[in-house]
C-alpha cells in the first residue's frame, strides 16, 4: 500500500492596523492567508492594546483589501508549468479548482501556459498542487 504524502501548509502573513471598532484607538491587527490540507483559508486578528478589545475572523474566500496588502507586501507568486501535451487537463483543472467556466478557462489556460499567471503564494501553491495531482509539473514561484 502507498503512503499518502502530506504537503506542507503555505502560508502569507501581514501586519497592519486599523481603527479600534470599540474606543477608536489604533490596533495592532494582522492577516494571514493560507493553503492548508488543500483548502484556501483566510483569517485575522485584532487587538486594541487601550481597551483590550480583540477581534478574530476566519473565513474561505481572502477579502478583496486583504489579498491586495499581501500582495504589495509579499509581490506575487508565478505559476510554471512543465511541457504539456495536451490543454484539456489543464482547463479540467482550472474549471474545478477555480469554478471557471469554459470560456473563462480557455483565457486561463494561455495565461498559465505563458508564465503569466500569478496570485499570491498559496493561491498559486493551490493551484499548482491541484496541476500535480492531475499529472502536470507545475511549481509556485517567486519571481
Amino acid at each position: 500500500m502507498e503512503a499518502m504524502k502530506v504537503e506542507s501548509p503555505v502560508f502569507a502573513a501581514i501586519g497592519f492596523s486599523a481603527d479600534c471598532p470599540d474606543c477608536g484607538a489604533e490596533s495592532e491587527c494582522w492577516g494571514t492567508q493560507a493553503l492548508v490540507d488543500g483548502r484556501l483559508r483566510w483569517d485575522t486578528e485584532s487587538v486594541c492594546p487601550a481597551c483590550e478589545f480583540t477581534v478574530l475572523v476566519c473565513g474561505d474566500d481572502v477579502p478583496a483589501g486583504m489579498r491586495e496588502r499581501i500582495l504589495s507586501e509579499h509581490g506575487p507568486a508565478r505559476l510554471q508549468v512543465g511541457p504539456v501535451l495536451g490543454n484539456v487537463v489543464i482547463m479540467r483543472v482550472l474549471r474545478t479548482a477555480l469554478g471557471m467556466d469554459l470560456a473563462h478557462a480557455w483565457a486561463a489556460l494561455h495565461t498559465v501556459l505563458a508564465g503569466e499567471w500569478s496570485g499570491t503564494l498559496p493561491e498559486t501553491e493551490f493551484l499548482a498542487r491541484r496541476l500535480r495531482a492531475a499529472g502536470i509539473d507545475a511549481v509556485a514561484v517567486r519571481p
